[in-house]
């Protein structure tokens, strides 16, 4: 599937907002909601992320198409990769380990922040890396495909 960039740096800016607001706050409750719209996105895929709809929605019948389309892929890794901090940082929160909570959100902030500013997904820059990873270990028969 192909995706509007546009609609992943949407995202990026929104998650910025809420990583913000859970650091100001140590809501481990809105830093959970936040790892429930990684999860969707990650397991269900893009066209089912609560920021991707309401971009579809309500943001993109206002501007011009896109120039570009680019594959799902690397922003579905991305959201993944957030999604493994935002459940690090949930535990850290919800069981008293502070160092632990704001640690995991300031990192997924980080990369939000990066996306949503400058349009550089770091989850996505990861990906082929990942999959050469991936690849090579199969190749050589340590992992059955």
């Amino acid at each position: 599937m192909q995706v509007d960039p546009r609609g992943p740096r949407f995202g990026a800016s929104v998650t910025t907002a809420v990583l913000v607001v859970v650091l100001v706050t140590g809501s481990w409750a809105l830093l959970a909601a936040q790892a429930v719209v990684f999860a969707i996105a990650t397991f269900l895929g893009l066209r089912y992320a609560p920021y991707g709809l309401v971009f579809k929605v309500l943001i993109r019948p206002r501007l011009a198409p896109p120039r570009e389309l680019e594959d799902e892929a690397p922003p579905r890794f991305a959201q993944g990769v957030g999604f493994g901090f935002a459940l690090l940082g949930t535990v850290g929160y919800a069981t008293g380990t502070a160092w632990l909570g704001i640690g995991a959100t300031a990192l997924a902030l980080a990369a939000a922040f990066l996306n949503a500013a400058f349009g550089f997904c770091l989850g996505c820059e990861m990906y082929p890396l990942f999959r050469r990873i991936t690849a090579k270990v199969r190749s050589e028969g340590k992992v059955p495909a």
